[in-house]
């Protein structure tokens, strides 16, 4: 008999704490983070100095809300100056019709600038061209293995981009981008790097090219308590550069923890969707 009623007992806290859970799963992917980084540089011109990015990486389609309107409000109010999109914007399982409104909300924010991840070289040809008419339908620049020149007054920074290696095997590699930077621009140019892949800081440190905003990590998919990063992007585990802030020489770079899930284990743990906000300064300069 006391049997029994122990059995009802626990019984009676299953459908509870089950909810518990599906609660929690529900906050820690589908609710928005916000992140703020400082990439100070000696080399960044002072009219530069306070330079507002706001950061969306690895967002694989997921929609937070029907016209994703929860997640543009969340940049409207890190009052960008310009969008940084750094990747896997969209994967195969991706329905296409979430992006114009998604695309058309962010151009109207801040002049917007994409590069390619993986998971776009995973698309077809005629998916990943409906892809880049979509971008390129919304005002959004494509950095292909190539470069802009922004300017405030006489002063002026590179912002460039690289496609990700998953990309034709004949494309142009990161090293003869930054070359033609330096032949155009000058040795001591500031770069402003955009790159999906999280694991070349040495690459770029190497090259002196100064800030990089990176995604491809996932923030580490599981993210515990004083141990950090669980799982790599292949599932290896405890590993390097998934989330914020890295230097090495005069080289920064910003790895953001994502929005969307990985395909191989989608769920994210103590690591909520993220928006980062990057502030360029100039480390003589005030922000």
């Amino acid at each position: 008999m006391q049997e029994k009623k122990r059995g009802r007992t626990h019984s009676r806290w299953l459908l509870p704490a089950a909810l518990v859970l599906a609660g929690a799963a529900w906050f820690e992917n589908f609710t928005l983070s916000t992140s703020t980084v400082t990439a100070a540089c000696a080399a960044l011109p002072e009219a530069f100095s306070g330079l507002r990015i706001v950061q969306i990486s690895d967002l694989h389609g997921r929609r937070f809300d029907a016209e994703s309107r929860y997640l543009l409000e969340l940049v409207r109010l890190q009052s960008p100056d310009l969008i940084a999109l750094t990747g896997d914007l969209a994967d195969e399982f991706t329905d296409f019709s979430m992006l114009p409104p998604l695309l058309d909300g962010l151009t109207a924010l801040a002049p917007t600038f994409y590069v390619t991840g993986n998971h776009e070289w995973v698309l077809s040809r005629e998916k990943r061209e409906v892809l880049f008419s979509m971008l390129d339908a919304a005002g959004v620049v494509r950095l292909q293995n190539e470069y802009r020149l922004l300017k405030k007054g006489q002063a002026s920074i590179v912002l460039a981009g690289v496609d990700d290696p998953n990309g034709p095997y004949d494309q142009k590699r990161p090293a003869q981008l930054v070359r033609e930077i330096r032949q155009s621009r000058g040795r001591d140019a500031y770069i402003l790097m955009l790159s999906h892949r999280n694991d070349e800081l040495d690459l770029w440190a190497n090259m002196g090219v100064q800030t990089v905003l990176c995604g491809h990590g996932h923030g580490g998919i599981v993210r515990l308590p004083f141990v950090g990063a669980v799982f790599g992007t292949h599932l290896d585990l405890f590993p390097d550069y998934t989330a914020g802030l890295y230097r090495k020489g005069q080289t920064s770079m910003i790895v953001s923890r994502g929005l969307g899930g990985s395909r191989k284990l989608p769920l994210r743990i103590g690591n909520r969707p993220e928006i980062v906000t990057v502030i360029l300064k100039a480390e003589s300069g005030k922000v």
